[in-house]
């Protein structure tokens, strides 16, 4: 079978800039997003919550965390239409200028010592709009290199802005920990911990400028044409209907296969600020370093694993990721609780690593299920909705079951669970490595499987 023009591998120099302004505006969101979920686990709860009993402070700074989860399947939704109406590259500027601006804006906000009542409440609306513009942001990101990339090593170029997410929490940690290196507990509660709220501004310029630079995917714009064509002024079906009509089963794939992904990296990198410190005695700067750390690793190790799936498949790098995780939870908190700054770091980082055999092939996995013109939705519904039940509450059922049991053993079969879930599910789902993105089938309602990939692409 001849390879389609439309899967044609770019310029040599193109597909470069395309995986940077996806990572840059990735690294951004997630710098943003993480950065809240570490201000939530360190000052939140004292500067929004001060008349709460510690924890239970915790348990509301946490709650607010997760309202940014709950409005990232709208932002699935919006994104994912226009996305697959208008296309990617529109969408990924708007979610990159109200993820920086409501970042901004945080850093802005008044505490409650100044205008009670309403500051948790403006805290809150500013985490649903950054929950919301990540919600749209991660879909599009991951198309956008997928569509312009080569088949043969999707799983690597895709994986890219998976890196994103430790960029942007090392950025975010980093930021953190070399504030509370320098600044007294009570100089960064006052005012240092704006400062990586504000500098957020300065990122979104940088990104903004990188990723209006870059074209439209082709596939997209193929795909829009042959829509038109098609359709012969007939009223186009909306994106959300023909995902549910063909790719249901996708759908629930997708979310089953993010939630120990979802699960056990909220409770590594955000629930563990939280256990280390009030549990196994670890300072505020050791848990930010141990998790500095691992990030680093953790965004070396996946575009490995995004070309290992180039080679075995998605599923058996996903399946490993999985069942690693679940197993390494109960060896995970055992090194925690020595108090170990070693032992820290070690936990942390298989962690991550195992988590990044998830993490790494979900691009081009969730990418290659849906056809063209229904996949920013598909991909966008599959991988958000499912955040809600599972990084959402992750961090606030952690420190829930840590108050009930003051044991991490309730914990750590919480991820297992997870873990057991996403290995059903994926288990379930068929191999993507050879599917062809050009493929216009499936919006047709044919079968996904009609139109593999040419083998030359693919081996």
């Amino acid at each position: 079978m001849a390879p389609e023009a439309a899967t044609a591998p770019p310029p040599p120099a193109s597909l470069p800039r395309i995986v940077a302004a996806s990572l840059i505006g990735t690294t951004i969101e997630w710098y943003d997003f993480f950065l809240y979920g570490s201000a939530a686990a360190l000052v939140f709860n004292k500067l929004f919550f001060p008349d709460s009993d510690p924890l239970v402070g915790t348990l509301l700074s946490f709650l607010t965390y997760a309202v940014g989860f709950a409005a990232r399947p709208l932002g699935a939704l919006v994104f994912g239409h226009y996305g697959d109406r208008l296309g990617r590259k529109k969408l990924l500027v708007l979610s990159l200028v109200l993820m920086g601006g409501a970042t901004f804006a945080i850093g802005l906000l008044p505490t409650h010592a100044t205008v009670g009542a309403a500051a948790p409440v403006l805290l809150t609306v500013l985490r649903l709009v950054q929950g919301f513009a990540l919600g749209g942001e991660w879909g599009g990101a991951v198309l956008l290199v997928s569509e312009h990339g080569d088949a043969r090593r999707r799983g690597f170029w895709a994986s890219w802005p998976q890196t994103g997410a430790p960029a942007g929490q090392l950025l975010a940690t980093g930021v953190l920990s070399l504030l509370t290196a320098l600044l007294s507990d009570d100089a960064f509660g006052t005012w240092g911990w704006r400062i990586p709220f504000l500098l957020s501004g300065v990122l979104v310029v940088v990104g903004l400028w990188i990723r209006l630079s870059v074209d439209e995917s082709p596939v997209f714009k193929e795909a829009l044409e042959r829509a038109e064509a098609r359709r012969g002024g007939e009223e186009e079906k909306l994106p959300l209907v023909s995902v549910l009509r063909h790719h249901w089963r996708d759908v629930l794939v997708a979310m089953g296969a993010r939630m120990a992904e979802n699960i056990s990296y909220y409770v590594i990198t955000a629930f563990i600020l939280v256990y280390a410190t009030t549990s196994a005695g670890v300072s505020k700067q050791t848990a930010l370093n141990a998790v500095l750390i691992g990030s680093a690793v953790h965004f070396a190790v996946i575009p490995a694993w995004g070309a290992l799936s180039d080679r075995v498949g998605r599923r058996p790098v996903y399946l490993f990721g999985a069942a690693g995780v679940g197993l390494w939870m109960f060896p995970f908190f055992a090194l925690v609780d020595t108090g170990s700054f070693g032992y820290l770091i070690l936990a942390v980082t298989v962690g991550l690593v195992l988590h990044g055999a998830m993490y790494a092939p979900q691009a081009a996995f969730f990418a290659e299920m849906f056809a063209t013109r229904m996949r920013y939705s598909g991909a966008s519904i599959g991988a958000q909705f499912a955040s809600v039940a599972a990084g959402a509450p992750a961090p606030l059922i952690a420190t829930a079951l840590l108050s009930d049991y003051d044991s991490s053993t309730p914990i750590a079969l919480y991820v297992i669970a997870a873990a057991v879930l996403t290995l059903v599910a994926v288990g379930l789902a068929r191999e993507t490595r050879h599917r062809d993105l050009a493929r216009v089938e499936g919006e047709s309602g044919e079968s996904a499987e009609a139109a593999p990939a040419a083998e030359a692409r693919t081996v």
